[in-house]
C-alpha cells in the first residue's frame, strides 16, 4: 500500500469529522455552521463582523454559536448579560487563549512548567502601571513627547506644514512611548534608526491579524524576518538608561530563569511594546481627527486645557514650556469624554473566554445555556457601542457624550435597566488592559501639547475618514486611508 494511501486512510476519521462537524444538542444556543467545512462563517465574519453579528442577532436572538475557522464561538449579544460572563472566572478562562496565541504571534517560548512561577510574576509586574509608578510614567511621557515635538515639528518659520495625520500620530507616539517605557542609549537622548524600527513595526502590524489567527508565519512573506529584526532591537534593553520601573522589573524577573533564552526575553519586551503602541496610536488618531473635524469640540477642549493651567497659576506661551501632571490630566473631563467617544466609535475588540468544562452557563435568573469544553464565549462590545437604544445617534461624534452636570456620565441604559458595562474598549474582568490608565494619559498629553502649541486644519477636498474593518475583534480599528492635515505654531498666549 502506497505511503500516500496510508496517509489518506489515517486522515479519513479527521476528514469525516470536519465534513460532519457537530450538531446542536438540547439546551445549546442556535448553531450557525456555514457550508464550508472547518472554515464555517470565517469569511463572512472577517468581512464585516459588526454587520454579520447584527444580522444573526435579528435571526437567532441574543445568544448563538458560530463556527469560525475550526472554533465554535458563542456570542452573547445582550450587554445586560455581560456581568454574568465576566464573573465566571473558574469555568471561563481568558488566559488559555492568550497563553497560546501570544507566544506564537510574538515569537517567544510558551511559559510552560519549566518556567515555574514566571507567568505569575509577570502578571504581578503590571501593578507598576498604577499608583505612584503611573505618576512617574506620566511625567516621563510628558518630557519625551515635548522632546519629539520640539526637535521634529516646532521649527519657528511661522508657516503651515502639511502632513498625514495617522503617520504624524504614529511617529510621535511611537518614539515617545519607546523612550518612556524602555529608555534610551546611555550617550544619547534618542535612539538611532527609529524610522527603520517604526517601518518594521508597521510591516509586522499589518500581518498581526493573520498571526493572531495562527496562520503559519512562513506563509506571510518576510514577516518572520521583520519580527526577528524587531526582537533583536530589544536584546539591548539592559544597556539603556531611564528605563521605566515596569520594564526594569520584568527584566529582573526574566534574569531569574537561566533556561530562558535572551531572544525569548527580547520577544517578551517586543510584545509589551506592541501592546503599548498597537491600539494607543489609532486611538490617538481618532481622537485628534474627531476634534479637528468638529471646531466646537476642538475649541471647548482647548479652552478646558487653558483653564486648568490658569487655575494652577501656570503661565504659558508658544515660546515657553508647559507640563501637565497626572492630577491636571484627571481634571480634563471634556478631553476624557472626547477620547472615550472616539474609542466608542473606533474600537472593535472581542472579549474572549474559553470554557474549561461542559457546563450550564447561567445568564440571569431565568436563563442558562449549555456550552462545551473548549468552546469560545465571546462578547462583542462594538454592537453595544453602536446600539441606538444605549447611545442616541450612535454614529455621530459628540465630544461631551460622557459628561453630565460637570461630572463624568456613567448612567447608560438598555431595556430600561442601567448597564454595568457600557464602554468596553479595554476588555473586561481578567482580560482588562492593565495599561489602560497610562494609555489614556498618553493620549491626553499628546492632544494637550498639540492644541496648546499648534493651529490645526484638515486639508480640503478629501473624504471623511472611515474604519478599516480588517482588524475587527482585535482592538481599535485603523483608518481606511490616511488623512491630510495642516499645522503651524500658535502665537496666542495664555494670560
Amino acid at each position: 500500500m502506497s505511503p500516500l494511501l496510508l496517509l489518506l486512510l489515517g486522515l479519513l476519521p479527521l476528514l469525516l469529522c470536519l465534513l460532519r462537524g457537530r450538531n446542536r444538542r438540547d439546551g445549546e444556543p442556535p448553531l450557525v455552521k456555514g457550508w464550508i467545512p472547518f472554515i464555517g462563517k470565517a469569511l463572512e465574519f472577517g468581512k464585516d463582523a459588526h454587520k454579520f453579528l447584527e444580522e444573526h442577532k435579528k435571526k437567532f436572538g441574543d445568544i448563538f454559536t458560530v463556527q469560525i475557522a475550526g472554533k465554535y464561538m458563542t456570542f452573547i449579544m445582550d450587554p445586560l448579560l455581560y456581568p454574568s460572563i465576566v464573573k465566571h472566572g473558574k469555568q471561563l478562562d481568558f488566559h488559555e487563549f492568550s497563553n497560546k496565541v501570544a507566544p506564537y504571534t510574538f515569537g517567544y517560548s510558551p511559559m510552560n512548567r519549566s518556567f515555574s512561577g514566571l507567568r505569575e510574576q509577570v502578571q504581578r509586574s503590571f501593578h507598576l502601571l498604577q499608583g505612584d509608578s503611573l505618576t512617574l510614567l506620566t511625567e516621563s511621557m510628558m518630557g519625551n513627547l515635548k522632546l519629539v515635538f520640539r526637535q521634529d515639528h516646532m521649527e519657528r518659520d511661522g508657516g503651515w506644514r502639511s502632513g498625514s495625520m495617522y503617520d504624524f500620530c504614529h511617529s510621535v507616539m511611537f518614539e515617545a512611548t519607546l523612550l518612556t517605557m524602555y529608555g534610551r542609549p546611555p550617550a544619547s537622548r534618542r535612539h538611532g534608526g527609529v524610522d527603520t524600527l517604526r517601518n518594521n513595526f508597521i510591516s509586522f502590524d499589518k500581518k498581526f491579524p493573520l498571526l493572531i489567527a495562527q496562520i503559519p508565519i512562513w506563509l506571510l512573506g518576510r514577516t518572520k524576518a521583520v519580527r526577528d529584526k524587531l526582537i533583536h532591537f530589544f536584546l539591548h534593553v539592559s544597556g539603556w538608561s531611564n528605563t521605566s520601573q515596569f520594564i526594569r522589573r520584568r527584566a529582573e524577573i526574566f534574569e531569574q530563569y537561566d533556561t530562558l533564552r535572551d531572544v525569548d526575553k527580547a520577544a517578551h519586551h517586543f510584545a509589551i511594546f506592541w501592546a503599548s503602541v498597537g491600539n494607543t496610536v489609532p486611538a490617538t488618531f481618532w481622537t485628534l481627527y474627531h476634534l479637528v473635524s468638529h471646531p466646537v469640540a476642538l475649541q471647548a477642549v482647548r479652552q478646558e486645557i487653558q483653564d486648568v493651567l490658569r487655575q494652577d497659576g501656570v503661565g504659558w506661551s508658544s515660546d515657553g514650556d508647559v507640563t501637565l501632571g497626572r492630577q491636571q490630566l484627571e481634571r480634563l473631563l471634556f478631553l476624557e469624554s472626547a477620547i472615550r467617544e472616539s474609542l466608542r466609535l473606533s474600537s472593535a475588540s472581542m472579549n474572549i473566554r474559553v470554557a474549561q468544562e461542559d457546563f450550564g452557563l447561567r445568564l440571569d435568573g431565568e436563563r442558562s445555556v449549555a456550552v462545551r469544553k473548549g468552546d469560545f464565549i465571546a462578547l462583542y462590545p462594538q454592537s453595544m457601542h453602536l446600539d441606538p437604544e444605549v447611545y442616541q445617534n450612535p454614529q455621530m461624534f459628540r465630544f461631551d457624550r460622557y459628561m453630565q452636570d460637570g461630572q463624568q456620565k456613567t448612567n447608560f441604559y438598555k431595556n430600561g435597566q442601567k448597564l454595568k458595562y457600557y464602554l468596553m474598549p479595554f476588555g473586561s474582568g481578567s482580560s482588562k488592559c492593565p495599561g489602560r490608565h497610562f494609555a489614556l494619559n498618553e493620549i491626553k498629553q499628546f492632544v494637550c501639547l498639540l492644541l496648546l502649541y499648534f493651529d490645526l486644519q484638515l486639508e480640503d477636498g478629501q473624504p471623511r475618514a472611515s474604519l478599516d474593518t480588517s482588524r475587527a475583534g482585535l482592538g481599535v480599528l485603523l483608518p481606511n486611508v490616511d488623512v491630510r492635515f495642516r499645522y503651524r505654531l500658535r502665537t496666542q498666549q495664555l494670560d
